[in-house]
């Protein structure tokens, strides 16, 4: 098994896996709720400008 290594510091640390888990886990949910934010304004926008789905 390939050890990863800290190209900063030169160690070999490797992060724990329930950390590495936790960024992917805060990029994800930070990266749907920018995608709902966009869509909501999408919506908004074409709301005001007469575009409804009804």
């Amino acid at each position: 098994m390939r050890v990863i290594t800290d190209s900063l510091t030169g160690g070999d640390m490797v992060s724990p896996l329930w950390k590495r888990l936790m960024w992917l886990v805060v990029i994800y949910a930070g990266s749907v709720m920018a995608l709902g934010v966009v869509a909501t304004l999408f919506r908004l926008m074409m709301t005001a400008a007469g575009m409804k789905s009804h």
